[in-house]
């Protein structure tokens, strides 16, 4: 008998909107032996398990009718090893809350995301990644991993202890079993200096292997129906900490791109023919800046306009053919797009379902705001990318099945079958993974 199972059952809803679920049941267990045994209660009832952390996720990955299980108390550094120079962190917790504990120790992970909302597990499981020419992903950052199999027994992984687990489980998609600790590498806490400045899209494209090469982490975003951008490059400083200045930091990132870009959003539903003419304005109404801080204030910002996203994973070298598509597609139709698109790159990794895996990569996402229709511009722009033999963020929206992407993901296979081996009777199945994983 789990104590905390929670008796008020209602309807689940993720951060944008567009997905819900209705489970049978939700637990939020307090200790790895309750977790396991919620599992192999939910075993024994016949019911289908699905942790959930957040719900920054746009697919359906973390919905189930069966047993929901709530991460919200395993949460905090488990330990600290300055030898090896690692953390071990409980599953749910936030990546906020992890990074602003490792500052406190003098410590960072390498690379990190843009939003620091989502929990630890959640964001690992799903691929989530910042932009890097030496790293991006937060998964590739993982040492260790603590796993509730289907069975209700505990497995650790490593490179040395289940190392064929290892190379999968660190992007699992929540189909291998419950994460229920994470072990990252980190190191001394250091600076960045930020280089936020507007250039033109056509000259982004032409320099965008010098970009990169350049600068350990370069990403912009385009603003559709103009041919702007706003490029940013953060590389490592030797100091002085300059932050940005309290003043300032609200006017630009809290007033302008989410008080004013909101305000924007909403006229832009209402009246769809200003989309073109808001964008202008809103390509220009972020000036250069530049400023020096730790990694986590430098790599993440708040987002509080909710939106629904796609992104998909393109082979570096495809980058400038799949963006030059995508804004031909944009400017030839009736769409109004007033949310600018996401340009980040990774290196090729070792992880089975990465999106990097064993390829050199850039991201695309477009994205639009909560409450708008968004099939038609994210169908055209994923006939794109797929074109491209592009791969699916897994937590964004897509439309892509297992065959399309056993035919990407040169180690699908080695997945597959480690699935089949760790959980036979499917407890972790959801629609989602029957989709993208084959039934």
């Amino acid at each position: 008998m789990v104590s905390t199972a929670s008796a008020k059952i209602g309807t689940w809803r993720n951060w944008g909107g567009n997905v819900s679920a209705r489970p049978a049941r939700e637990v939020t267990p307090a200790s790895v032996e309750e977790l396991a045994a919620a599992v192999r209660a939910a075993a024994e009832d016949g019911l289908k398990v699905k942790p959930v952390g957040t719900g920054h996720s746009f697919t359906s990955i973390a919905a189930t009718d069966g047993v929901l299980i709530r991460p919200q108390l395993l949460t905090g550094i488990r330990t600290i090893d300055r030898d090896a120079m690692t953390v071990t962190v409980e599953a749910g917790t936030p990546l906020k809350r992890l990074n602003m504990a490792l500052a406190r120790e003098g410590l960072s992970l390498t690379n990190m995301g843009d939003i620091m909302e989502q929990t630890v597990s959640g964001a690992t499981s799903t691929g989530t990644h910042g932009t890097g020419r030496e790293s991006a992903s937060i998964a590739a950052q993982i040492k260790g991993l603590e796993l509730v199999l289907a069975d209700g027994s505990v497995l650790t992984c490593s490179e040395k202890e289940n190392p064929d687990v290892y190379a999968a489980a660190r992007i699992g998609l929540g189909a291998l079993g419950v994460v229920t600790a994470i072990t990252f590498a980190v190191e001394p806490v250091f600076l960045l200096t930020a280089r936020e400045e507007p250039m033109p899209l056509q000259r982004v494209l032409a320099e965008f292997d010098e970009l990169w090469a350049e600068n350990e982490h370069f990403e912009f975003y385009w603003f559709p129906h103009t041919r702007s951008t706003n490029t940013k490059r953060n590389n490592r400083s030797a100091g002085p900490q300059r932050p940005v200045g309290r003043v300032a930091g609200w006017f630009e990132d809290e007033f302008l791109s989410n008080g004013v870009f909101q305000a924007a959003q909403w006229v832009g539903r209402a009246a769809p023919g200003t989309v073109p003419a808001i964008a202008r304005i809103s390509s220009r109404a972020l000036s250069a800046r530049t400023y020096t801080d730790i990694p986590y204030k430098v790599f993440t910002s708040p987002r509080r306009v909710r939106f629904v996203e796609m992104e998909y994973a393109v082979p570096r070298e495809a980058l400038a053919d799949a963006l030059g598509e995508l804004k031909a597609m944009v400017d030839r139709s009736r769409l109004r797009v007033s949310f600018p698109v996401e340009v980040r790159t990774a290196p090729a990794d070792d992880i089975a379902l990465s999106t990097a895996s064993g390829r050199d990569s850039a991201y695309i996402a477009v994205h639009m705001v909560r409450g708008t229709p968004y099939q038609a511009y994210f169908t055209a722009a994923e006939r794109i990318f797929t074109a491209h033999e592009g791969r699916p963020h897994w937590g964004k929206v897509h439309t892509r099945d297992a065959e399309y992407l056993a035919g990407v993901y040169p180690r699908f296979g080695e997945f597959t079958a480690l699935r089949d081996r760790l959980d036979p009777q499917r407890l972790f199945q959801n629609d989602y993974l029957r989709r993208v994983l084959g039934a």
